[in-house]
């Protein structure tokens, strides 16, 4: 690791407060960012860089943070589109997950680390099988992830899975130089009864780590759930006395006004998947609501079978434009909230809060750089305009992960692109059967 210096960009540090440096500098020791400020603001106090780089006409902001996805799924892409979710699920995606196995995990993962490198994305939470495999996708090539191994009671060998992610949680949390953290991944509601939901919250309250789960993603669920339990998902996941766990939920598409305040009271970070919601027809979640009962919301993709990207760009600029739409407010989701749920609030929801999200003295080094020489980006009228509604993940240039450049013009640094698509081509070719 290096000193490295950015300056001369408009630099977007997402820490609150609204500022932005136009121009300005960020200035990089090892892992960590050293400061924030205008240009020379870190040689002036007698710091000197290894290496500068030439900012002028970039976005200077922290790395996207895509709150929950399965990396793998990608090897689905294009599978099965065009169905509802149940369908979906049950006819095509959980019969081709039965075949699935670590190589192929691997390369599925390697595949979505190169498209998320690629839209900017520096940390993902990740839900999946073979957690090992996404594990050392993620150690070679450079990105920060939080891993879930996915969890499903309604299986014979759930017990035994459990334990298996049990040791996976005290092994990985902490590994490839902090940059993986772990958490536990009880799928849902409807495949997590209450004897085995209560046991994965136990050994998550026993390791210190969050959970990762889905909830509320479709009516049938919800009427599913009521019908056998007399509750609603949220309220059914309550009733397992979780209130001292974190929990990050994906979806949260069909919430009431008690689900919603059972979530702002539990703490509960809601992970917003608006792309992969209306591709299912699953809904929209009540994104406004929840922001008013101070529930916290970051963004994700889902995964790339039921989306069919990567793109967090582009699920910032869904969110901040459906729920203007929807609700008929144009002032509902601002350009800034949807940069922040993009950013800081993911960092939160992963259980990152204080080492990622935002550029800030002493929180790890995770930076993008986006090129505003494009014409969708001119005239520079409002960076923070720009970024959400004009910017598209094509113009990231530079990507920065824990201090490491891992994507630099364009190009990976950690991973052989073009290896990654031939492998993960073939590899879907032999789980599909093409």
């Amino acid at each position: 690791m290096s000193n490295l210096l950015l300056t001369g960009g408009t630099v977007i540090p997402v820490t609150g407060d609204g500022r932005i440096y136009d121009p300005g500098e960020v200035a990089i020791g090892g892992s960590e960012i050293l400061s924030v400020g205008p240009p020379g603001d870190a040689q002036a106090r007698g710091w000197q860089p290894d290496r500068v780089i030439r900012a002028e006409g970039k976005l200077v902001l922290p790395g996207f943070i895509n709150s929950h996805t399965h990396a793998a799924m990608s090897l689905f892409r294009g599978y099965g589109d065009d169905l509802p979710l149940q369908e979906w699920l049950e006819e095509k995606i959980w019969p081709m997950e039965e075949k699935l196995t670590a190589d192929a995990v691997y390369w599925g993962t390697m595949l979505a680390i190169a498209e998320m490198l690629r839209c900017g994305v520096t940390t993902f939470a990740d839900m999946y099988f073979f957690p090992e495999a996404i594990a050392q996708a993620v150690t070679e090539t450079g990105i920060r992830a939080s891993i879930a191994p996915g969890l499903v009671g309604t299986r014979s060998d759930s017990a035994a899975n459990l334990r298996s992610a049990i040791r996976f949680c005290s092994e990985w949390d902490g590994g490839a130089s902090g940059r993986i953290t772990t958490m536990l991944g009880p799928h849902a509601p409807y495949t997590c009864p209450p004897d085995f939901l209560q046991a994965v919250l136990t050994a998550a309250r026993e390791l210190e780590v969050g959970i990762h789960i889905h909830l509320a993603e479709t009516r049938v669920e919800v009427k599913n759930i009521g019908e056998k339990y007399g509750l609603s998902p949220i309220a059914y996941l309550f009733a397992q006395n979780c209130e001292d766990i974190h929990i990050l939920a994906a979806h949260c598409v069909h919430v009431d006004g008690p689900d919603i305040d059972m979530l702002a009271a539990g703490k509960v970070h809601v992970s917003h998947n608006p792309g992969s919601n209306l591709k299912l027809a699953s809904g929209i979640a009540p994104l406004p609501q929840l922001l008013e009962k101070g529930v916290p919301v970051a963004l994700g993709t889902d995964g790339a079978s039921s989306n069919n990207n990567l793109d967090l760009l582009e699920e910032a600029r869904l969110a901040a434009l459906i729920h203007k739409g929807y609700t008929g407010r144009p002032t509902v989701v601002a350009a800034q909230k949807a940069l922040e749920m993009a950013t800081i609030e993911g960092a939160a929801a992963l259980k990152l809060a204080g080492q990622c999200g935002c550029l800030q003295p002493g929180l790890k080094a995770d930076v993008i750089l986006l090129n505003r020489e494009q014409p969708h980006m001119y005239p520079k009228v409002n960076p923070l305009s720009g970024l959400i509604y004009s910017a598209r993940s094509s113009d990231v240039e530079l990507v920065i992960v824990n201090g490491e450049i891992v994507l630099e013009n364009g190009q990976y640094c950690t991973l052989d692109l073009e290896k990654v698509m031939y492998m993960a081509e073939r590899t879907s070719k032999e789980l599909l059967g093409l």
